[in-house]
């Protein structure tokens, strides 16, 4: 039952912007996107992916530690605690981004065992979705590297309380909508791929792929980060992406990053 398992994570993440004014505004884009993983059974205990409910399970207790120690005092454990304590201290896009990755990304790095023993498809999903939550982030953060010269749109489509920002992290449309990925290769979910998740990833992001990690790298303390590509091409747990497939669709790219042309 995709339910099991999924159910409380879903109540603990809405249950931390509940009650708290403004900032529960902030959790469209979170609970959208943990809705989605529940459908596709991913945090089911017994049958859905240990990874993905490790990532889950570090974003739940950084936040839980952040608001604990905001009603009893003394300083976070975590560098995610801490950047969550500092959104509730004061609720901005910015700081919400910054302590959401800092967790999730936290929970890559801590968890890339777990990464590795699933599907050459999956861990191909893991690598895209982490590099949309960046992209994100950078955004809001960074428009310019963003978004180059259409970097005044940034902060509006990149702003979690919207629903624009769903273009960006709703994955729903994208991949496959069950698990595991049993039977599917890394090439055939890249061709599941639409045409404007296509033009996203391939043509906006990829191209700004190294600038956007290393940003990210050092807007969140996390110099491991910029490990997690092989050049231009996503390598957290080792996906098996095809460099030449990777690479396709040349002119699709180039349509994109004319429009978009990395900038600081």
């Amino acid at each position: 039952m995709a339910e099991a398992g999924g159910a409380w994570r879903l109540e603990a993440a809405a249950g931390f912007y509940r009650g708290r004014g403004e900032i529960a505004r902030y959790a469209r884009a979170e609970l959208r996107f943990l809705r989605w993983e529940i459908d596709r059974g991913v945090l089911d205990e017994r049958s859905g992916s240990p990874w993905w409910r490790a990532v889950n399970d570090r974003l739940l207790r950084d936040r839980a530690e952040a608001a604990l120690v905001r009603e009893d005092g003394g300083e976070p454990p975590s560098a995610g605690a801490r950047a969550w304590a500092a959104f509730l201290a004061g609720p901005s896009p910015e700081r919400w981004y910054r302590a959401h990755n800092s967790s999730v990304v936290a929970g890559y790095l801590e968890n890339e065992d777990l990464a590795a023993a699933e599907l050459p498809a999956e861990r191909l999903m893991i690598n895209v979705t982490l590099s949309r939550v960046l992209y994100a982030h950078a955004m809001v953060a960074v428009p310019r590297l963003a978004l180059g010269p259409l970097a005044a749109l940034g902060p509006r489509l990149g702003d979690p309380r919207t629903g624009s920002v769903g273009m960006f992290l709703d994955l729903r449309n994208v991949f496959p909508q069950h698990y595991p990925l049993d039977g599917w290769s890394t090439g055939r979910v890249m061709d599941l791929e639409g045409r404007r998740a296509r033009m996203l990833d391939h043509g906006v992001i990829k191209p700004r792929l190294r600038e956007l990690y290393a940003f990210s790298a050092r807007a969140l303390g996390e110099p491991g980060l910029v490990d997690l590509l092989n050049g231009d091409i996503p390598s957290y747990a080792r996906p098996d992406i095809d460099r030449s497939r990777w690479h396709e669709r040349r002119l699709l790219h180039g349509l994109a990053t004319l429009v978009t042309a990395p900038g600081r």
